[in-house]
């Protein structure tokens, strides 16, 4: 895992067979959201095959087969000894394979089944990892990989716009009086401005929840969970200081303010301070 990820500071707190094993997850997480990525948008039948693909690999990952990618070999070993859960995986296979061709959400409804296949089963299979069996351990990795999601949406909005992808809710772009024309302008006005918020305001909102369902007798095996969380809630920060210009620049939290962002939040966890 490269040190520019927003994921690596926060599994430098984990013990070495937990890193281990989130690596491995990780990777096979990238290499699934890759095979729809890599591929032109307008090859559907391509990214078709890549998606069944990786449904194959994962039967082969969990019913002790012979994993025919280097990702899939080096998750196979922690299946066992974590007891990963399988459905996470389908459902994030489900997830990438919306991304086919030029999608569109017509609703948040739609917008956040999209969110929990892609981001929210991650959490759910890392809190596996973490010892998290737990309804409100559960819960909380919903809403925050919800949360990380839309935060991630909002700051992609012209780098998913190059893939001919639209995160954002099109009945809410009409409620607002936004166009995909205005997104594809980049020029910041303020119907856009209020949309953009909006967007903001609903992570948030997830972040909130996170929190509340956040169980306290967990969090010190969910503090990883917590510095993603806070770093991801750290670049929502920087685009609304830039007062929702996400189209000058793409809004990152430096290398080193991420460190002390993940060892602050480790220390207020292992202290219990909120």
């Amino acid at each position: 895992m490269a040190r520019d990820t927003n994921f690596y500071y926060s599994f430098l707190v984990l013990p070495a067979d937990q890193r281990r094993a989130i690596v491995a997850v990780w990777d096979v997480c990238r290499a699934i959201d890759d095979a729809v990525d890599e591929v032109p948008a307008e090859d559907v039948d391509a990214t078709s095959r890549a998606v069944t693909f990786w449904r194959d690999e994962v039967t082969r990952i969990f019913t002790q087969g012979v994993p025919q990618t280097r990702q899939g070999q080096a998750v196979q070993p922690f299946v066992r000894r974590f007891d990963l859960p399988r459905p996470p995986f389908d459902a994030l296979i489900d997830g990438v394979a919306m991304d086919v061709g030029d999608r569109r959400y017509a609703s948040f409804a739609e917008l956040r089944q999209y969110c929990y296949r892609v981001a929210s089963t991650v959490g759910l299979i890392c809190v596996a990892i973490f010892g998290c069996r737990s309804e409100p351990a559960r819960a909380y990795a919903e809403h925050l990989g919800i949360a990380l999601q839309l935060t991630n949406i909002l700051r992609d909005v012209p780098v998913d716009l190059g893939r001919g992808r639209v995160y954002l809710p099109l009945d809410e772009l009409a409620r607002f009086g936004c166009t995909e024309a205005d997104l594809r302008a980049g020029r910041m006005h303020d119907r856009l401005r209020a949309l953009l918020a909006f967007q903001g305001q609903r992570a948030r909102d997830f972040y909130a929840e996170a929190h509340r369902l956040l169980p306290r007798d967990e969090r010190r095996k969910l503090v990883a969970a917590e510095i993603m969380g806070a770093i991801y809630r750290a670049i929502l920060t920087r685009i609304e200081r830039r007062d929702y210009d996400v189209f000058t620049e793409l809004v990152r939290v430096p290398r080193p303010r991420r460190a002390v962002i993940a060892a602050s939040t480790w220390m207020r966890v292992l202290v219990g301070l909120p």
